[in-house]
């Protein structure tokens, strides 16, 4: 029977877990702690999620209709967000089917920490533990349409609709780490295919990384848009070691024109009005950057990166041989430059030319 006495005595438990802490928000302390005690949020995650079932209420067993993966990523993302005792940057890294959950995949002062929640999104839950000693393996997540060549590594989404010049947005944050990550691994690609197909970048319609993003996005845009020659050398100068100066130069860029566009461009889409106006940010928390809000908002873009090929939001690996296989697999007649073999190494998150074998960033997003 649960008892007034129960949940005291279940804060009384996590209260000396940590005595120098007063609990304010059980969520809030959990993500807190981390900074300098990443052990505690597993040792005690169980018992902050039982506090808040017990104090705030179930309203019922978890039986609704399931919801997507990216759908509970969401709402355990904005969950959190709005927890007036989390502060800091929390961002999702993944969410997928994990047997009869949904594993939540976060990120939080540099550490990563993973939520379970049911599968109609209702309920959080602590790390679940099979009490048949069995695994679930018969449960899988389907939302994603990668397809994997185990000799090569290779994961590139077949289902994208087919053109003669596919068109290829990437929507991106210019300080986001998997948006950097993706675009270290598809400027090979669109180095190779050059004029054959319709590239550009383009930006989510809120930024995440403060005024360096903003200026930042706001820089990229007008070389694209005005000297789009001088682009790609630029972006990839940048995604070495974000130094935006000195890639300005070694690329060749006209400074005195980008700068006459960035005034013009701040001014039509309220940058830094916006910026500088927090009631206008998103959630309060994230200032807008409405450049390609209208093709956000029609491509349903919920982070970065989101690659579109043709209109659909296409699921591939960020390794250049698996952007270059989604990318050919768009076109009606593939060109020759489709038979090249690009590297299978994944860029590292962030900035630097290093690669990684991990793949816990694969779908990662700043979102």
């Amino acid at each position: 029977m649960v008892t007034k006495k129960n949940v005291d005595n279940i804060q009384g438990t996590l209260e000396k877990t940590e005595k120098s802490e007063v609990i304010e928000v059980p969520v809030g302390r959990y993500f807190k702690n981390l900074r300098t005690n990443p052990w505690i949020a597993s040792t005690v995650v169980l018992g902050v999620v039982l506090v808040l079932v017990l104090i705030f209420g179930t309203g019922g067993a978890s039986g609704g209709a399931k919801i997507s993966s990216d759908e509970a990523g969401q709402k355990v993302l904005e969950f959190l967000n709005s927890n007036p005792s989390v502060t800091g940057e929390i961002e999702l890294v993944s969410a997928e089917q994990d047997g009869q959950f949904y594993q939540v995949m976060l990120t939080y002062q540099g550490q990563q920490v993973p939520v379970y929640t049911t599968l109609d999104g209702e309920f959080l839950v602590g790390n679940p533990v099979s009490l048949s000693g069995v695994e679930d393996t018969t449960a899988t997540d389907t939302t994603a349409t990668d397809t994997t060549d185990n000799s090569g590594g290779v994961q590139a989404d077949t289902s994208v609709p087919k053109s003669d010049k596919p068109k290829v947005e990437l929507f991106i944050m210019s300080y986001c780490p998997y948006g950097t990550q993706i675009e270290k691994g598809i400027l090979p690609v669109a180095t190779l295919l050059g004029d054959k197909i319709d590239f550009e970048i383009k930006f989510v319609s809120y930024a995440m990384h403060g005024e360096k993003e903003v200026t930042e996005n706001l820089r990229q845009y007008c070389i694209e848009t005005e000297q789009g020659d001088k682009f790609l050398g630029y972006l990839k100068c940048f995604l070495d070691a974000s130094d935006s100066a000195a890639c300005l130069k070694t690329s060749g860029v006209n400074t005195v024109k980008m700068d006459a566009c960035t005034k013009k461009t701040d001014t039509q889409y309220n940058i830094m009005k916006n910026f500088n106006d927090q009631s206008t940010w998103l959630s309060g928390q994230y200032p807008p950057f409405n450049i390609n809000k209208a093709e956000n908002e029609q491509y349903g873009v919920q982070g970065s990166p989101t690659l579109i090929v043709n209109g659909k939001q296409a699921n591939s690996g960020r390794d250049p041989a698996s952007l270059l296989a989604t990318v050919c697999a768009a076109f009606n007649t593939s060109p020759e430059e489709c038979t090249t073999q690009l590297s299978s190494a994944s860029p590292s998150p962030g900035f630097g030319w290093t690669t990684t074998s991990a793949d816990s960033a694969a779908a990662a997003q700043c979102v």
